[in-house]
């Protein structure tokens, strides 16, 4: 495993964008072949989605590590993503309505 790392590293990331846009593609594909019931897509697929998140964990060191270096690019980073409160749905005027005409 450690090759894979550093020779992802080694890669300029255009060319990290451009494989990560190809594993993507490439997880869809495996994704039918597995529901088809072809049993050795199940392999490649677990080994292309941990190669297309190791290729994401890549960009985003050298995004933090970019933002970390300059005040401008610290506004390009964006925060990491939190799991926001679920609230209920708000009822429209028309369901509240029916509401308070049933419990007459």
């Amino acid at each position: 495993m450690p090759r894979r790392i550093e020779k992802l590293r080694e890669a300029d990331p255009n060319e990290l964008h451009a494989q990560q846009k190809e594993l993507t593609d490439q997880i869809f594909r495996l994704r039918f072949q597995l529901s088809t019931g072809q049993a050795e897509a199940l392999k490649r697929l677990r080994e292309a989605k941990k190669n297309l998140a190791r290729i994401k964990t890549l960009l985003r060191e050298r995004a933090l590590l970019a933002a970390a270096r300059s005040p401008e690019a610290a506004a390009a980073v964006r925060p990491p993503k939190t799991s926001a409160a679920v609230q209920p749905p708000e009822t429209s005027s028309v369901a509240q309505q029916t509401k308070a005409e049933t419990s007459k």
